[in-house]
């Protein structure tokens, strides 16, 4: 059988599992399983695909996941994520639209309690967005920021979807892990100034309102209380693997120990912050461990079957220059961020995408950047964007989904210039990682 029919039929079959509902991991288990059976050998294939997944599994760099999860997770129930807000609140003052960047603050602030776009989408709207509806913020400048701030939980680390991806792409964890600070900075700051520029244009649609005079003595009180003993934190995570103090899985390891002492300082660690730390960490390890294992033996099948050989072989023929296939493939990303979640697209893209990048002699840091910036456009892009969705839970009653895809836009195309810098500029990805290995 010809490789493209072999592509073709692992993908058919791929999708139509996903669109009758298969959860992702069981669909890429059963075409595995399928696929390993018949093109490596029957019965002696099934062995194979077993060996395959357990090593998979027991692949060191996977580590640090369940630690960074754990890590967010207790932070997340302690209840710090309010105080933290409520503290970068007292410093914006009248800013501008002040409530909007608050949602890119915290989005900035928050990335390291969550493991996802979605749960930090939730958590900022459900804090926001009754505030918002009070000022009488409109749609634009309510829904749109705290949208986008979501996707602040990737690009910023410590991002257990960073690891994730890392850990497919057969790249250095702690490396990329620094190579999205710069990014992931500049994605908030590229928020942060469309905000101040449309609320001085259109005032209308984030009204100034009164805000209490704060002394400066009570800021700094509730910094050091509530964003300083986070900071120390995220910087021991991520200062140490920069300055080559510890590994990832060393640094994630401190980091879960840190939010256990910080939950105890605040006076909330108690068993059912525990359980629910725990029972979390469990439930979204044991998927994102299924997902790597579905991956990494689908990445194996097909090289086995000649098809990743054929596709290189393909794309390094073609009269296109490396720029123009570079693009395609990000909008090809995109695409499916608009009908699947990221863990699902990492799995389909990474085993065929990482090999076509090393023919096309792209630096795979800065090419795993960029796959994870185009991942976050496609997860707040309409139609069927998953953001959107989570958006509309928590967005004021009445909010039509035409009004949430309006007010996401601006800051897909804010994504998208964020896209086009990193290309035009690749030591935005690399530098950091640069100092790092010298």
């Amino acid at each position: 059988m010809d490789w493209w029919m072999v592509l073709f039929i692992i993908l058919l079959s791929l999708l139509g599992l996903m669109f009758i509902r298969v959860p992702v991991a069981f669909a890429f288990l059963m075409v595995n399983i399928v696929a390993a059976y018949i093109l490596w050998g029957g019965e002696s294939g099934l062995y194979l695909l077993v060996h395959s997944i357990q090593d998979a599994l027991t692949n060191f760099s996977l580590l640090p996941i369940p630690l960074f999860v754990l890590m967010g997770e207790i932070m997340f129930h302690s209840g710090v994520a309010p105080k933290m807000l409520n503290t970068l609140d007292k410093w914006l003052g009248r800013l501008p639209g002040r409530l909007s960047l608050l949602a890119v603050g915290g989005g900035t602030l928050l990335s390291s309690l969550t493991a996802s776009t979605m749960a930090t989408t939730a958590m900022l709207g459900s804090t926001l967005v009754p505030e918002m509806e009070r000022k009488q913020y409109k749609i634009p400048m309510s829904i749109g920021p705290i949208l986008a701030s979501g996707g602040l939980a990737v690009m910023i680390p410590p991002s257990a979807l960073g690891v994730l991806l890392a850990s497919l792409g057969m790249i250095s964890v702690g490396q990329f892990l620094i190579a999205i600070i710069l990014p992931g900075v500049l994605m908030a700051v590229l928020f942060a100034v469309y905000i101040i520029i449309r609320a001085q244009l259109q005032p209308s649609l984030a009204p100034k309102y009164e805000v209490e005079s704060i002394p400066l003595s009570e800021k700094l009180v509730d910094t050091a209380k509530y964003i300083l003993p986070l900071s120390i934190i995220i910087f021991l995570v991520v200062g140490f693997i920069f300055l080559g103090i510890a590994s990832p899985t060393e640094s994630a390891a401190m980091g879960a120990f840190g939010s256990l002492i910080l939950a105890a300082w605040y006076r909330q660690l108690n068993l059912k912050v525990l359980t629910n730390a725990v029972s979390g960490t469990l439930k979204l390890t044991a998927m994102i461990l299924m997902i790597v294992a579905g991956s990494i033996a689908f990445s194996q099948i097909l090289s086995f079957s000649g098809v990743t050989r054929n596709l290189v072989d393909l794309v390094g023929g073609l009269e296109l220059t490396p720029v123009f296939i570079l693009i395609l493939m990000l909008l090809i990303i995109i695409f499916m961020g608009m009908f699947m979640e990221s863990l699902s697209i990492l799995m389909v893209v990474i085993p065929i995408y990482m090999p076509i990048a090393e023919v096309l002699d792209f630096n795979l840091l800065w090419f795993a950047v960029l796959v994870l910036i185009a991942i976050e456009i496609g997860q707040i892009s309409p139609p069927f964007g998953l953001g959107l969705f989570v958006m509309k839970g928590v967005a004021p009653k009445g909010t039509t989904m035409g009004q949430i895809y309006a007010a996401s836009v601006p800051f897909i195309f804010m994504l998208i210039l964020l896209i086009a810098i990193v290309i035009l500029i690749p030591p935005l990805a690399t530098w950091l990682p640069g100092i790092m290995t010298s």
